[in-house]
């Protein structure tokens, strides 16, 4: 067990790759807390049921209040924070993919709100815990469309852009408290928030014509690096963005 007597936050934990790093994290031997805006109650439920320790919340990560409550319940139950991944993000449903010109500034300003500011927001409140106790890592969650850009696809490219740059000026604002700070870049996968924009055939068109390895990447594929950046096997990395997209992009 990687992660044995750890506490862990995972936002954005009530469906896709959140629940499956949850699950992961729990077999890993974590103790959780699990928070978003949809029911966490469910994944809760099967941490459960595997043996895992879990509190469920219900947190909106733009509200500095909620995450702020975030990391004090968390600090109550556990008596710690050592782990943060900040997963939470929104894509932009159907429809989304708009040339800059055509883009909404509502729809600009609500992916970076939840996107950029959020995951500032969750870093913010879990940071005084984590020096407090002296130590901690906070796993990003970027994207490959924040390392190459999709021009039609404009602010979520540059939302997890901001996700990278951040993750770096983290790491150096940290490091002298010995808290790691990186990401993870996933390429194209197909959870239920990415079927709202890309298509099966999209999906394996990557594959075909983008990727060096040709299969799928699942969410499990994505867990399996989160787990390691979050594990002491990662303590002598920081500020550094792990991508993991079978060589759609070479980072």
């Amino acid at each position: 067990m990687r992660l044995k007597g750890k506490v862990a936050i995972i936002t954005g934990s009530a469906r896709g790759m959140g629940r499956v790093f949850a699950l992961r994290f729990a077999q890993e031997g974590a103790k959780l807390t699990i928070c978003d805006v949809l029911d966490c109650e469910p994944v809760a439920k099967e941490i459960k049921t595997i043996g895992g320790e879990v509190l469920a919340l219900k947190t909106d990560i733009t509200s500095e209040k909620d995450t702020a409550e975030m990391a004090k319940k968390t600090a109550q139950r556990f008596g710690r924070i050592d782990i943060l991944v900040n997963n939470a993000a929104i894509i932009g449903g159907e429809n989304f993919m708009k040339p800059p010109e055509q883009t909404m500034a509502k729809d600009w300003n609500r992916i970076m709100e939840v996107n950029v500011t959020g995951t500032f927001l969750c870093c913010k409140a879990v940071i005084p815990y984590m020096k407090k106790q002296g130590g901690g890592k906070i796993v990003n969650i970027a994207s490959t469309a924040g390392l190459f850009g999709i021009p039609f696809f404009l602010h979520y490219s540059t939302s997890k852009g901001g996700v990278v740059t951040m993750t770096r000026g983290l790491a150096r604002a940290l490091g002298d408290f010995n808290i790691n700070v990186n990401a993870v870049a996933p390429g194209l996968v197909m959870t239920e928030a990415m079927q709202t924009v890309f298509s099966e055939e999209d999906a394996k068109q990557t594959v075909e014509t983008k990727q060096l390895l040709k299969k799928s990447t699942q969410p499990e594929d994505i867990a399996g690096a989160v787990v390691f950046l979050a594990s002491d096997e990662a303590d002598m990395i920081t500020g550094q963005t792990l991508a993991v997209n079978a060589g759609e992009y070479l980072h």
